[in-house]
Formats: C-alpha cells, sequence, structure tokens
C-alpha cells in the first residue's frame, strides 16, 4: 500500500479537488490511502477533505515536518508519498512509485512544472531533472519506504523552512533516490502574489542562508518578512 500524506493550513479552496483527483489517478482503492494532517485552518479545509474521501487528523503541532510526520504516523503503507496541497503528481504516479521500488530505489520524487506558463518558471524547472540535492524541494513531492524513513530519522521539526530538503540528505545514506522523468504540476500562486523575479531571488538568498548556517529562527524572520503570505 502507498500512504499518501499530505499537510495543510487553510487550503479549503483546492484540499477537495485535489482528494478527488488522486483517488481518480492513484489507482485501485485498496492499494492506497489518503492522509490529510492539518496544522489547525481556520477555514473549511478538514471538512472539505473528509467530504472528499481522505482520513483527516489535525496534528499536534503545526508545520510541514511535524504534520508530515504525524500523518506518517496513523497510515498502513509500507511506502510513504508526501505531497503538497497544491501539487498534483502525474495520471499513474502509484504505479511509478511501485516500478522504482522494485528496481530498488527506496526513495524519490518528480521533477517540477507550474501551471503558468512563464519563461522564467520553465527554465527553474528544468533543472529539477538532475539527480541532485541543490534543486530537491517539496513540490516536487517525496516518496520514501516507511523502513527507510525510520532509518532517516523522519522529518526534522524543530525546522520551519527546509525540513523537504533537510531530509534528502539523510534519505541517500540509507537507499538509491530516483528522479521520475515526468512532473509533478504545482501552483505558481505564490510565484504570482509576489512577483516571479523578486520571488526566486528571496528564495536563493533563504537558501544560501541555510547553507551558510543561519539559524532557522533568523530563516524563518526573512521568509516573513520577504514573502507575501500565510503559511509560515
Amino acid at each position: 500500500m502507498i500512504s499518501i500524506v499530505i499537510p495543510t493550513y487553510n487550503e479549503a479552496e483546492g484540499i477537495a479537488d485535489l482528494v478527488r483527483y488522486l483517488r481518480q489517478a492513484a489507482g485501485p482503492a485498496e492499494s492506497f490511502e489518503i492522509v490529510v494532517a492539518d496544522g489547525g485552518s481556520t477555514d473549511a479545509t478538514r471538512q472539505r477533505a473528509a467530504k472528499a474521501g481522505a482520513a483527516v487528523l489535525v496534528s499536534p503541532r503545526k508545520g510541514r515536518g511535524a504534520q508530515m510526520n504525524a500523518g506518517a504516523a496513523v497510515t498502513r503503507g509500507d511506502i510513504l508519498y508526501f505531497l503538497h496541497a497544491d501539487s498534483y503528481p502525474p495520471a499513474g504516479f502509484t504505479r511509478d512509485i511501485r516500478e522504482a521500488v522494485r528496481g530498488g530505489y527506496g526513495s524519490g520524487c518528480y521533477r517540477l512544472s507550474f501551471d503558468r506558463r512563464h519563461w522564467f518558471l520553465r527554465a527553474n524547472c528544468w533543472f529539477t531533472r538532475f539527480n541532485v540535492d541543490a534543486v530537491r524541494f517539496g513540490d516536487q513531492s517525496l516518496f520514501v519506504r516507511r523502513e527507510v524513513f525510520e532509518k532517516a530519522g523522519r522529518f526534522r521539526e524543530d525546522l520551519v523552512v527546509m525540513e523537504d530538503q533537510e531530509i534528502i540528505g539523510r534519505i541517500r545514506r540509507h537507499t538509491r533516490f530516483k528522479v521520475f522523468p515526468r512532473s509533478v504540476t504545482t501552483s505558481a500562486r505564490k510565484y504570482l502574489e509576489n512577483g516571479i523575479y523578486r520571488l526566486q531571488g528571496v528564495f536563493f538568498v533563504i537558501y544560501f542562508m541555510y547553507r551558510l548556517g543561519f539559524s532557522q529562527e533568523q530563516l524563518v524572520k526573512t521568509y516573513r518578512r520577504l514573502i507575501r503570505q500565510d503559511k509560515v
């Protein structure tokens, strides 16, 4: 079984569409489950996710890392698939994942694409075909065998930003990592709200601050000051 874990916070607008899409695109119902791990949404996220067919839990802590750990803890599958609430994997994604596992890969992700056409966004997505940690982020989704996930130590719950990239290095110590030749399609809403070039520049700043060893407090402060959003 593949257990799909989706962390959410105020995603009422799109969560039901995503859950319905996954139920259609994933294959036989007995071969997967969908768990929405909510961070205390103040809108109708939980109700709409449940109505669409997902199991829903409220995470004891808000934050993607904590929510994904909480969601994984209540699932039954031996393969975990972490997916953002505004990202759509390609049809047949469960087949891709199972074939990768049978081929000896214990973890992996898709390349990235956006739901808006823009040359700069397409250029950024082009780099996600390479199997290097510098271009691995949560928008690309992540599958990992449960055994590998536990050995790697799960997501670090003390990280508010960069938690999705940080875990990749630990996972690689225990298994082979595959980048699928197909793409997850994710929302470009944050780029449109903040300006495409400006937001990418901010992401570069935060990434290099992370690599230089700045504290999470400093990273979060920079993120909140420079990026228009209500998630972090």
